[in-house]
């Protein structure tokens, strides 16, 4: 008779070690899913960052009046790759690099033969799949940042990340600019 209450105690105890447990492994493999997120962005990103310089080779020939719009996204890559592992800051960056880029493409449409040349079309196909690419990671990447944050804020989850010093992830987030047409202004007149 005695050794039924001790064996229903030791029963308690095991189960909500073991809950407490699955909740730590839980929160674990959810603040590593966002790490894992952000560095699949962070491949996509350098594969995007290698192959500017190249575009950017490729229009200078074509652009000579147009070397503002180049500095510009050379500039915009530049200060991305700075930021590339602080998602909250790599927002705007990332929306000054897609701004440039948004502009070179759109003046190349005033130059048929750069238009016209492979290696142009190829870059522009590449950086394009890459665009596409990244916005499907961001997605996944916010996906698991709001999965996250909502775990460490519910209860009994919040305990367990409370002990483990968990705070709030940020979401990639685009700059309101992203939102607006992208302005074009030719250097020269067209003929």
């Amino acid at each position: 008779m005695t050794l039924i209450p001790f064996v229903i105690l030791a029963l308690i105890v095991f189960v909500a070690l073991a809950y407490g447990v699955a909740i730590y492994n839980g929160l674990v493999a959810v603040k590593n899913n966002i790490d894992k997120a952000w560095a699949n962005i962070d491949v996509l990103l350098k594969q995007r960052h290698d192959e500017i310089p190249k575009l950017i080779k490729v229009c200078e020939g074509y652009m000579v009046h147009e070397r503002g719009v180049i500095d510009q996204v050379l500039k915009a890559r530049d200060g991305l790759m700075a930021v590339h592992a602080q998602p909250a800051k790599a927002g705007a960056a990332e929306s000054a690099l897609r701004g440039a880029m948004g502009k070179l493409f759109a003046l190349a449409e005033a130059y048929p033969d750069l238009k016209a040349q492979a290696s142009f079309q190829q870059l522009q196909q590449r950086i394009s799949s890459l665009e596409s690419d990244i916005a499907d990671r961001r997605e996944f990447y916010n996906d698991s940042v709001n999965t996250y944050n909502i775990r460490i804020e519910s209860f009994p989850d919040m305990i367990v990340a409370r002990w483990m010093l968990l705070a709030q992830r940020e979401m990639f987030k685009i700059e309101a600019s992203d939102r607006q047409d992208v302005e074009i202004k030719f250097s020269h007149p067209l003929g």
